[in-house]
């Protein structure tokens, strides 16, 4: 599969660089960040993903981030996809920052008009780890995932789906449970149809419901987080996993909103977090 370099910039003994390629699952181009740690000559890395929230690309953490520190002294790659498809051709809701374009929810959508090009959980979950392994030195028997936001419901999903792929799984602020909140109601209804059951699939709590377990869990939460009584609710997540038997480490931080200067203020912390457990 063809890969576009759009830049590469030496940062932390390491290289940051932005890609593209033409994806076979959304049907358009797809831009992604990638960070690197220097390696020794035939020598892979660990991989953690990162998924961005409502209104970002791959540029928000790539240059809000402040990750690259940590993963230099971890030795961690760091992957960033886009949220959404994009494009002319690709449906869209204009005045909608919740739906749409940059707000993908990392689903497979089942309706029209968006069934064609929104396929994001067959794009994060196969189609670009694909595409990476086959052009960084990437150790892919060690990964995890984090994410933000919508970007936080997309890694616990994700991670929650698939735990023998995943080591370990955290999140900034996530949607814990959208099928319960108005962005996923919102959202799931329109890109899954009316029928709920579709949508648990994609809901943290719903798949810890059904029997979904991971072992190494950590959430962040501002108090300060304007979203955080109507659309996060991080408590539902914690009851799920009380009455699943699961320990996770759900964190209350004082003060907090939910933009990046609280993301980049714990990132250091969540990147050590996984590169413990990637090394296990």
């Amino acid at each position: 599969m063809t890969l576009e370099t759009i830049s590469q910039t030496r940062s932390h003994g390491g290289m940051q660089g932005v890609y593209s390629h033409q994806s076979t699952e959304t049907g358009t181009e797809m831009t992604f960040s990638v960070f690197l740690p220097s390696h020794a000559e035939g020598e892979t890395l660990p991989v953690l993903w990162y998924l961005s929230g409502l209104t970002c690309t791959h540029a928000n953490v790539t240059e809000k981030g402040e990750f690259r520190a940590a993963c230099a002294q971890h030795r961690v790659a760091f992957i960033a996809p886009d949220t959404s498809p994009r494009g002319d051709d690709v449906p869209d809701a204009e005045d909608e920052y919740d739906f749409g374009k940059g707000a993908g929810f990392y689903v497979d959508a089942t309706q029209e008009p968006w069934a064609k090009h929104y396929r994001m959980r067959s794009y994060i979950e196969r189609e670009l780890p694909q595409l990476v392994a086959g052009h960084f030195p990437l150790d892919m028997a060690r990964q995890s995932i984090t994410g933000h936001s919508m970007g936080g419901h997309g890694a616990l999903t994700i991670g929650l789906r698939n735990p023998d792929r995943f080591r370990s799984i955290s999140a900034f602020a996530p949607i814990v449970a959208p099928g319960q909140v108005p962005w996923g109601e919102k959202a799931l209804g329109r890109y899954l149809g009316e029928d709920r059951a579709a949508w648990r699939e994609y809901d943290a709590v719903a798949l810890i419901e059904a029997g979904a377990r991971h072992d190494h869990l950590l959430v962040d939460q501002g108090t300060a987080d304007t979203f955080l009584e109507e659309q996060l609710r991080p408590g539902l997540l914690a009851m799920a996993c009380a009455r699943a038997g699961m320990e996770p480490t759900i964190r209350l931080q004082e003060g907090y909103d939910h933009s990046y200067y609280f993301i980049s203020t714990f990132m250091a912390e969540h990147v050590k977090w996984h590169a413990e457990r990637l090394r296990a």
